[in-house]
């Protein structure tokens, strides 16, 4: 093979990777941990988090062995596969009650979205457990 076809080859498959990798870090969910406590009285634990789900970043579907309730920092447009876009509103929040599927939806659109979580879970147990 020639050199310069070589020489390409390797720039068209580094600039790949560089723009993959660029991609996959701009999509990550981060979730930090503010607080975590036994719950008097019991095996579980209360978690509190803050979760940042940048544009193009996807929530998957899961479950939590106990109870979630949210409460929406920053507002974001999100999408459920087949359905159209729709707004988390800011100053909004909700409850996911225990081991019910939610989630499973993508950020759109150019702003992030920034939740305040509180988990009420099984001590011991994984946080969230994803779902087909």
């Amino acid at each position: 093979m020639h050199p310069y076809v070589k020489f390409l080859i390797a720039g068209a498959a580094a600039f790949a990777v560089a723009a993959w990798a660029s991609l996959a870090q701009a999509q990550e969910i981060k979730r930090t941990e503010i607080k975590r406590s036994d719950l008097t009285g019991t095996n579980m634990e209360v978690i509190m988090t803050v979760l940042e789900a940048p544009p193009g970043a996807v929530l998957p579907k899961h479950f939590h062995h106990g109870e979630e309730a949210f409460y929406v920092l920053e507002g974001a447009m999100t999408e459920v596969p087949g359905q159209p876009a729709g707004p988390r509103i800011q100053g909004t929040g909700g409850i996911n009650v225990r081991e019910v599927p939610h989630a499973g939806y993508k950020v759109v659109g150019d702003k992030p979205l920034k939740l305040l979580t509180v988990h009420v879970v099984d001590k011991g147990k994984p946080l969230a457990v994803n779902v087909p």
